[in-house]
């Protein structure tokens, strides 16, 4: 059965089917010994993909995988400047899997990894409105019109916010903690929206992705999926399930 080689590439767990889509357009990828264009279709039967010289074959054991992931840690395959990845707390004995989306050196908590490029592409996509739970410390005590304006959506250098769920969790005595609901993906979003409204962020941590909740996962330490976390997702994103 043919398909879009993005599609493929992301199957087989080589990126997201957005990063195979700039794989393709850097003519990256070649199928049958010929550079690919985007949009083409393949068949796994009896078409060759190459990625940089490398097979890419679909690996039929999809994996689904949630991290509590720690400050400090990179959300990458690998990094440039020697720092700890995401991939350094996960045995090597698993199948390669990679990162549905990011989560900044200084925020911790819910990450998930998969080696299902469709289902990665699904949840981080801002068009299928996965919600994503964040727990964020924040200087000061925000007065209900600032937690207002936050749910109602702030001007950035990239474009006004969506709306939001913001509410007061509890206040200490030099911040707050404030619980922060969104479904776009863009880069540090949380803490530049905290920021827009003049109550920088000073902890970040995402507890729940859709209605998967971290629960009481330890820090640094990572756990399969069940079969039903995972089909709720996929029901969330509009994949079925």
């Amino acid at each position: 059965m043919r398909e879009r080689l993005q599609k493929y590439l992301a199957r087989a767990g080589l990126a997201s089917r957005r990063q195979a889509e700039e794989m393709i357009r850097r003519g990256e990828v070649l199928v049958n010994g010929k550079i690919a264009g985007l949009g083409m279709q393949v068949d796994p039967a009896s078409d060759v993909v190459t990625y940089k010289g490398r097979i890419v074959r679909v690996d039929e054991e999809l994996i689904y995988l949630m991290l509590n992931k720690p400050r400090g840690v990179i959300t990458t395959i690998r990094d440039t400047h020697r720092r700890p990845t995401v991939l350094s707390l996960l045995p090597a004995t698993l199948p390669r899997v990679y990162p549905v989306g990011r989560l900044d050196l200084d925020t911790e908590g819910l990450l998930l990894l998969t080696n299902d490029g469709d289902f990665a592409f699904r949840l981080t996509h801002p068009k299928f409105e996965v919600k994503k739970t964040y727990h964020a410390f924040v200087k000061g005590h925000p007065p209900k019109q600032v937690l207002d304006a936050l749910a109602a959506g702030v001007v950035l250098d990239d474009g006004p916010t969506a709306p939001a769920a913001v509410r007061c969790l509890r206040r200490e005595r030099h911040g707050s903690w404030l619980e922060i609901i969104i479904h776009e993906g863009r880069k540090r979003q949380v803490r530049r929206m905290c920021q827009a409204v003049g109550y920088p962020v000073l902890k970040l941590k995402r507890v729940a992705f859709g209605q998967l909740g971290l629960g009481d996962l330890p820090v640094g330490r990572w756990r399969l999926l069940q079969p039903g976390e995972v089909a709720m997702l996929q029901r969330e994103s509009g994949c079925g399930g």
